[in-house]
């Protein structure tokens, strides 16, 4: 019975981009939507190039994102007898040739290798005559990614290529290895690079970073993976924020896009605040708690609230202790003298306030303000030692009076 089966193939020289996360979640998509298989294979005959833990962090951005695969991970180091032997039936048929203790494959001239590419369904060709002979095994031993791949692909049942639009100009070379070697290639879908925002090439000026160091600033694997998906995929409607459920339901590579996206790191922001405010308060404190953040101290109703309060306006969890921390242990700043006799007035409004809640607090504040002809902001500022913060009326309710006088002190 026929099985779709896909691989995401990361080489170990640096750790997990934007791009390359893309390429593993729309494998893992298409596989899961046809009921097939998704494998991951470490593609780390490159030695010069091999970075130390860089396959670690490979495998812990999968697994904090659950992008599960299925059976054991192929290691390209562990199969070089494969490779040795494979390249030898290409030496005897005459398809390949030694030279300087390496052994490349000729290139005929008199060929067309052309394909129909999944992503935009057109057809892609080149003439053999442009094509320079490649080598297919380094003098160390070593396969080059070109035999590699190929007959792994072809080893490990791979029904369907996905990957970067780079690697377009490298399909007449595997094609003519599957000639050479009597096997069917697999469908090929080249995707499109995702671009920064003014075009150029994808970097860390333009926001992007490792998908571990996003997890590390307190986004959510679900605005990631959600984020990364749209990032050349339109799978039809207004509906962009999408479970992994229900990508996996609709997903279809005929819906990616052959236009380059770009990458927007303040649309990425609004996602994660998407999924933020989609969070139960129970839900919220346990990702707060996951990543690091310590939650003791505060009384049940006290730290419901002000997580219910929070929600509303942080991007990324690492924004919470940045609101809740001034409210109990305020910034020190020196106040002018006007701003002084500011906080005095407020400490004998508020120490007189029977009725504590928010709109007698707000009447307060802003009463306060406008007789002074200041912002808001200098309130913030005398209150919590910055310029803006949580809503006071709602925050000041919350730690109540006891606390709020402590924040008027001297």
């Amino acid at each position: 019975m026929f099985m779709i089966k896909v691989r995401f193939a990361p080489s170990p020289t640096g750790i997990p981009h934007i791009g390359g996360i893309r390429t593993a979640l729309y494998n893992y998509l298409f596989a899961k939507h046809n009921n097939g298989k998704f494998l991951l294979r470490i593609e780390d005959t490159d030695r010069k190039r091999f970075v130390e833990g860089a396959e670690e962090s490979i495998i812990s951005s999968l697994k904090w994102l659950g992008l599960n695969w299925d059976e054991k991970i192929t290691h390209q180091s562990e199969r070089l007898s494969v490779y040795k032997a494979h390249t030898q039936t290409l030496l005897d048929k005459k398809i390949a040739y030694k030279k300087n203790d390496a052994i490349w494959i000729k290139m005929p001239e008199d060929k067309i290798f052309a394909w129909k590419d999944l992503v935009g369904n057109k057809k892609i060709s080149f003439e053999g005559k442009d094509q320079q002979d490649f080598v297919a095994l380094k003098s160390d031993g070593f396969p080059t990614y070109h035999l590699a791949n190929v007959v792994d692909d072809h080893l490990m049942g791979i029904t369907h290529v996905i990957r970067g639009q780079e690697w377009i100009s490298s399909v007449p070379k595997h094609l003519y290895l599957y000639e050479s070697f009597s096997w069917d290639p697999p469908k090929f879908a080249h995707m499109p690079v995702i671009l920064g925002p003014d075009k150029g090439k994808l970097s860390k000026r333009h926001g992007a970073k490792s998908t571990l160091d996003y997890k590390n600033e307190g986004y959510l694997k679900e605005a990631i993976l959600n984020y990364i998906a749209i990032l050349g995929w339109n799978p039809g409607g207004d509906k962009e924020v999408l479970t992994l459920e229900e990508m996996v339901k609709i997903f279809d590579i005929k819906d990616i896009n052959t236009s380059n996206p770009k990458f927007d790191l303040i649309k990425l922001e609004w996602m994660n605040g998407i999924y933020i405010r989609s969070l139960s308060v129970e839900e919220l404190k346990e990702k707060l708690k996951d990543y690091g953040i310590n939650l003791t101290g505060y009384s049940v109703r006290e730290l419901n609230s002000l997580v219910e309060l929070a929600k509303t306006r942080i991007a990324n969890l690492s924004e919470f202790e940045e609101l809740i921390n001034p409210l109990f242990n305020p910034m020190k700043q020196e106040l002018e003298s006007e701003e002084k006799q500011i906080r005095d007035v407020l400490r004998a409004k508020l120490s007189t306030l029977d009725n504590w809640n928010e709109e007698k607090i707000l009447d307060i504040l802003r009463g306060e303000a406008k007789v002074r002809n200041k912002k808001m902001s200098v309130i913030y500022k005398i209150m919590i030692g910055k310029e803006r913060g949580l809503p006071l009326p709602q925050a000041l309710t919350i730690i109540g009076k006891e606390k709020t006088m402590n924040l008027l002190n001297e």
